[in-house]
């Protein structure tokens, strides 16, 4: 049997398999994994500059063609009648040379209602050598996970709209020669998902100028769960519920600025205290369907209504916008330290020219603490074909 060994793969295993979450030991033995875990957490993971920028918050900013991921119904705002924007992000550069991310994001507006969008993720592992049980080389394998979506908005009066997504998802992390520990066969897994998601956003009169406030929530990933091989477990896609606020104040006819805050929660089920014959002794069974899954997820923490507040990230971000031609943005992701304990500082920038914007971030964190330290993203979206709504946002 031959098998496959690299420094990216194991990094990749450690990092995005589901069933390695950060755990402790409590002074009773037992095991509790306090990051939640799931399948193909790439799908949560933020895709563009601008939002990557201002500390992963995005959901109620004004409207653009990357609202395909953090909120569709947003699509319906659109100016142009035709958006495409494409990003890209070395990932995880700190441990491995060659895992990245890339995005591409496309909108078109059908009439001044209505708007569908399309996005395709993938997300890249790098070369991976393969050898057989004598150590001999037998090639490289490239594991890969990617998903295509597919939105449709539409705009319910001037201030409110609502979006449907559907997707599908594709997760290779072995190739043929890997097999499982049970002796089951390795294969990829694939599932569907569903989201839902609303916008609301009011102009208004603020300090004596103007300006916009808008509220935004977005329910995605929701689907079947997914596995690796025929006999194997089946783990749940990490569904996912993200709430935002934004307010963004026209200063004069040059300068403009936004805050924002987006609060977000996965909705799938918490990992129950378990002592070391594997018995429930705090906490609620996770083996569930995906429904019950999602309903559960508010109120099944064994730490109670404390530890469900702890599995809320909160994502508050700031950009400056002068003459609609150069950006400054900044921000600042906190995910609870028994939660992940994920937290750093953003920034970037952004140059519109005619009708194309390129975006630059930068991930601030500390190297010893987190592998996402220095992590950049670029993106590049140009929009065209004309204008169908007459009022700015």
């Amino acid at each position: 049997m031959k098998f496959l060994y690299s420094k990216a793969i194991l990094v990749g295993v450690s990092v995005l398999l589901p069933a390695l979450a950060f755990s402790q030991t409590s002074s009773n033995g037992s095991n509790y994994a306090t990051a939640i875990p799931t399948a193909v957490p790439f799908l949560n993971i933020t895709p563009d500059s601008r939002s990557g920028a201002m500390g992963d918050a995005g959901v109620a900013l004004t409207p653009d063609v990357n609202a395909n991921y953090w909120n569709p119904a947003k699509l319906a705002y659109l100016e142009n009648n035709d958006n495409v924007s494409l990003s890209y992000s070395p990932w995880l550069r700190q441990l491995v040379p060659d895992i990245s991310l890339s995005y591409l994001s496309y909108a078109h507006k059908v009439d001044d209602r209505n708007t569908i969008g399309a996005s395709l993720r993938y997300f890249n592992y790098g070369s991976i050598q393969l050898f057989d049980n004598s150590q001999n080389p037998q090639g490289t394998y490239t594991p890969n996970e990617f998903s295509v979506n597919g939105s449709f908005a539409r705009k319910f009066g001037e201030n409110f709209s609502l979006g449907l997504t559907v997707g599908f998802i594709h997760s290779s992390l072995s190739n043929a020669y890997f097999a499982t520990g049970s002796g089951q066969q390795a294969k990829a897994g694939n599932a569907l998902s569903a989201g839902v998601s609303l916008y609301y956003n009011k102009p208004m009169q603020e300090f004596g100028t103007d300006g916009v406030f808008s509220f935004g929530t977005n329910i995605s990933n929701i689907g079947s769960k997914i596995s690796y091989s025929d006999a194997g477990p089946k783990y749940f896609l990490p569904a996912n519920l993200k709430i935002g606020f934004a307010n963004t104040i026209n200063l004069d006819d040059f300068n403009q600025i936004t805050l924002t805050v987006d609060f977000n929660k996965l909705l799938v089920p918490t990992p129950p205290i378990r002592d070391v014959d594997g018995n429930i002794i705090k906490g609620k069974d996770d083996n569930i369907s995906v429904p019950a899954g999602i309903f559960g997820s508010f109120a099944d923490a064994p730490g109670g209504f404390k530890e469900e507040m702890q599995e809320i990230s909160i994502s508050p971000g700031f950009e400056y916008w002068y003459n609609q031609l150069f950006a400054i943005r900044t921000g600042y992701y906190y995910q609870n330290a028994n939660k992940g304990g994920a937290h750093y500082l953003t920034a970037g920038v952004g140059f519109k020219y005619e009708s194309f914007t390129f975006d630059f971030s930068y991930l601030a964190a500390s190297q010893q603490n987190s592998p996402l330290a220095n992590t950049l993203r670029f993106t590049l979206s140009a929009s065209f074909g004309g204008e169908k709504n007459s009022r700015k946002h």
